[in-house]
């Protein structure tokens, strides 16, 4: 294991208490210091936590060796770097390292975005050398991208796939683009919340809210951004978009841009979109007040995505049944409740004829989401309005205002997390399996983004692109050729 940073030492440990020997190195000393007491430090916590027994725990700790030379490699079958995220480092590394290894010896690098085939292709046996990138804290995180470069021999791949699985890490086949599998396909995430935010569609409490509550994800995407760092996720971003030659789909985001040219890098600054000093309120996401009771509800017809909705309603309203418009959830007194496709609710309300309109956003689960966001046509009246937000208030919903954006913020993230995954898919990058399971184990998605584009109706997330493409008239929301054809042959995407 080359590097004792944090994911050098993270690996060398899951490798040592999977039974390994490891030879650990770093040029620098202290490095090594901390790597090994940080190791003995985390297998203590697995002992005291009954999740190892004190013994295997005492031999893993063993089995980790600091050494301070490359000379030292010399009978190893896997060498992992994780030295510096620079093209150049890693030529030379791996330059060096061809002459001192046996030539069965498999090559691996944990890059998150350096090309493969770049690094590889200056050495005599480029087939030797394959992607094994980790997630941060890899001993926690559990998957390992396994990313081939175009000399990459499939055995080594193979193998590389393997040991990561006895590894007890779930491991998915890549190939080496732009991005890999998680760093693409999870760009929309970033990327719709900073372009609602930009258009004032709601704060970034109020985004974070809603797809935290209502979209299922483990963390809104601002205070994401914070945790991980401004500075480096919009690397990561810029390194996707000019990898991909300027493709609109992948656009940073001026926002984010400014908070980098600040120094307002998140939670290790202690300012990014939150501020985190000490004495810091922390910001709440905006819930509507401008409610009152319905005194009439009439259902529309049921539909699967949104059934549990219309039942939560019921379950507090007296509700009567008639005529009812296509695709309408429920009519509240004089407004026309429907779940926002990529439209505005202002194009919706004119399309219709009909002033009161109102849109929901999606949620991953109705029936048990705290909260959800609504948004009303301009033409709306305020006492329609009102009676939307109140049918929903008594259903147990906080209801969080949009001003009337496109797509909303929860269909509109998923609606292109499912785009780019299926693009990744349909270009050859992973299988449709691998894809939502890198999703899932990678970045703690709710669903993989293809399951879920299978549970919201294949049609019906190709609707929201079409439409989102037109409002905006950009190629950012084109949709996939695979979505396309997947609409029109009735297939699915697993």
């Amino acid at each position: 294991m080359i590097g004792a940073g944090a994911m050098g030492a993270g690996i060398a440990q899951v490798a040592a208490l999977a039974g390994h020997t490891v030879l650990l190195c770093d040029l620098d000393p202290k490095a090594l210091d901390r790597a090994r007491n940080g190791i003995a430090a985390n297998v203590q916590r697995l002992i005291d936590k009954q999740k190892l027994d004190e013994a295997a725990g005492k031999a893993a700790l063993e089995r980790v060796r600091i050494v301070t030379s490359l000379a030292d490699m010399r009978t190893t079958a896997l060498v992992i770097e994780a030295v510096a995220e620079r093209l150049d480092i890693k030529r030379a590394l791996f330059a060096e390292l061809e002459g001192i290894v046996t030539p069965e010896c498999i090559l691996a690098t944990n890059t998150s975005s350096i090309s493969i085939t770049a690094i590889a292709a200056a050495l005599k046996h480029p087939s030797r050398v394959v992607g094994m990138h980790f997630f941060n804290p890899a001993p926690l995180m559990a998957l390992v991208e396994v990313v081939s470069g175009l000399a990459t021999s499939k055995a080594i791949a193979q193998t590389v796939y393997a040991t990561s699985a006895a590894w007890g890490k779930k491991p998915v086949f890549a190939k080496s683009t732009p991005g890999f599998i998680v760093n693409r396909a999870a760009r929309p995430y970033y990327a719709e919340g900073l372009r609602v935010l930009g258009e004032q569609g709601a704060d970034a409490a109020s985004i974070d809210a809603v797809m935290r509550d209502a979209g299922g994800f483990k963390m809104g995407p601002f205070e994401l951004m914070d945790l991980i760092g401004h500075d480096v996720n919009f690397a990561v971003t810029q390194s996707v978009f000019n990898a991909y030659f300027n493709d609109p789909r992948f656009t940073p985001s001026l926002i984010q841009q400014e908070l980098v040219n600040a120094g307002f890098l998140g939670r290790k600054t202690g300012r990014g979109f939150y501020d985190y000093a000490a004495d810091a309120a922390k910001p709440a996401p905006r819930i509507e007040t401008n409610t009152r009771t319905p005194s009439k509800i009439v259902l529309g017809e049921s539909a699967s995505l949104y059934a549990s909705l219309q039942s939560r309603i019921a379950q507090h309203a007296a509700i009567e049944h008639g005529n009812v418009l296509p695709g309408l959830i429920a009519k509240i007194d004089d407004a026309c409740l429907f779940l926002t496709d990529g439209r505005t609710a202002t194009e919706r309300a004119h399309a219709l004829g009909i002033d009161n309109v109102v849109l929901i956003d999606l949620a991953l689960d109705y029936a048990n989401a705290p909260s959800v966001a609504i948004t009303r046509a301009r033409q709306c009246h305020d006492d329609a309005y009102a009676a939307v937000a109140g049918a929903l208030a008594r259903s147990g919903y906080a209801v969080v205002p949009f001003k009337d954006v496109a797509g909303m913020a929860v269909v509109r993230t998923v609606a292109m997390l499912i785009n780019e995954a299926a693009d990744a898919v349909n270009q050859g990058v992973c299988t449709s399996a691998d894809l939502d399971l890198a999703m899932e184990k990678g970045v703690n998605y709710p669903l993989g983004p293809l399951a879920w584009g299978e549970r919201i109706g294949i049609d019906r997330v190709h609707d929201v692109l079409l439409h989102l493409a037109a409002h905006y008239g950009e190629d950012r929301y084109r949709a996939s050729p695979l979505i396309a054809a997947l609409r029109h042959s009735g297939q699915r995407f697993h």
